[in-house]
């Protein structure tokens, strides 16, 4: 199987990272877990993105605030998906990182989720996977039936709660 990479502009976004690589554990999907930085470490951040391919990754999920430029310059540099979590910051709440991210050129796209949307993030990297990966695509399926699930039954018991 494929593994994700999952970096970070800062260790500060590790609380949010953690609900992504939390979901990556549940579904026994391999990963690794860096701090780069678009800004102060580009030459490493490139080197991690050119490399990843080479290195066993199917896909790239890049955590990081106010500016929020790493996944655009981790998405410069490898054709593998990636997927920018803008994390919400104590200045605009997450607006100015998830303007960054989502707003990238023409030819270098970077799949968004929403500001600390960390969870989705994982999810979407297994889907990404799963399309080649049919034991993996079964267990997303399992899931998603759980989750359903869950979710009939507390409309079952609604009623007697009114």
């Amino acid at each position: 199987m494929k593994k994700i990479g999952v970096i970070m502009g800062s260790d500060s976004d590790l609380p949010v990272v953690k609900k992504a690589t939390d979901v990556l554990k549940e579904l026994n999907i391999p990963f690794e877990v860096h701090v780069y930085s678009a800004h102060r470490t580009p030459e490493q951040a490139r080197d991690f993105a050119v490399n990843a391919r080479t290195n066993g990754f199917g896909a790239i999920i890049c955590a990081a605030g106010m500016a929020a430029h790493l996944a655009g310059a981790i998405a410069a540099n490898t054709t593998l998906p990636v997927i920018g979590i803008p994390c919400a910051g104590a200045k605009l709440d997450g607006m100015d990182a998830l303007l960054s991210t989502v707003q990238m050129p023409s030819g270098i796209p970077v799949a968004t989720v929403a500001i600390d949307g960390a969870k989705n993030a994982a999810l979407l990297a297994a889907e990404i996977l799963a399309v080649s990966d049919y034991e993996l695509a079964a267990v997303l399926d399992d899931r998603r039936k759980k989750e359903a699930d869950a979710v009939l039954a507390k409309d079952a018991g609604i009623m007697e709660r009114i």
